[in-house]
């Protein structure tokens, strides 16, 4: 089971140009007081931007996170959000992508996130 299969987070499109999740709410994204934890929007921005960020680089290279800047706007205890993720810059070596995480048409949260490129290693 990976991350996005325990968190429950649903990919609904995926392309060079765009990225949409969603996730509804539940007791396992909660902290103690409430509402949804803080981190869960840094999962969720970072992994949008990542899926992105992968559709833009060759088949031997894949993308990692190198910086993740999130700004929580708005508490959340409830409900499904969607999260749309778009490209500021898709370089050889570096990618800068934004993501939006949305409940209805508020804003939960925004972020941006650094991907840098690298080499698969090959098994021999």
């Amino acid at each position: 089971m990976n991350l996005l299969e325990h968190l429950d987070i649903q990919i609904k499109q995926t392309s060079p140009e765009q990225v949409e999740l969603s996730l509804i709410v539940r007791e396992i994204h909660k902290q103690p007081f409430g509402i949804m934890h803080g981190g869960m929007n840094g999962v969720l921005i970072e992994t949008a931007c990542s899926l992105g960020a992968n559709q833009n680089v060759a088949q031997n290279e894949y993308c990692v996170g190198v910086d993740l800047q999130v700004n929580h706007l708005q508490a959340v205890s409830t409900g499904e959000l969607n999260i749309i993720a778009t490209p500021d810059k898709i370089g050889r070596t570096l990618q800068v992508w934004q993501a939006t995480v949305y409940q209805i048409n508020k804003k939960i949260a925004v972020g941006r996130c650094t991907l840098m490129t690298q080499k698969a290693q090959t098994k021999d």
